[in-house]
């Protein structure tokens, strides 16, 4: 079965790691939720030195580390209903409000994709 999956890469400062884990759950519950099919969030564990490093891509401090995140949905026109009902759940928006950014949204990427391979 074919599915879309929109991606995250972000630095964090690892003090603000709990308080990042903490929005993560509230904000994985409203995507769930509104239909995703799965929401996953990891904390670098493993620096590999191949390629790109994600220190050299994030330029990376030695106070912060990384997270790399995913939800998955059934296709982009379901993600594309999905992400519109998120965006008007009043849990969010409080969210928004009252919970400040635990990392600096200008080192957030964010991208969609389509599966190619799934086994």
């Amino acid at each position: 079965m074919a599915k879309y999956v929109d991606g995250f890469v972000i630095a964090i400062p690892k003090k603000k790691l709990n308080h990042y884990r903490d929005i993560s759950k509230k904000a994985g519950k409203v995507w769930m939720d509104h239909g995703a099919l799965q929401y996953v969030e990891c904390v670098l564990e493993d620096m590999i030195d191949v390629g790109v490093p994600f220190k050299k891509l994030l330029k990376l401090k030695s106070s912060e580390t990384v997270i790399f995140s995913w939800i998955t949905y059934k296709s982009r026109a379901q993600r594309d209903r999905v992400n519109e009902k998120v965006m008007q759940d009043p849990r969010l928006d409080a969210m928004m409000k009252n919970e400040k950014s635990p990392y600096d949204v200008k080192r957030l990427s964010v991208a969609g994709f389509e599966t190619l391979v799934d086994y």
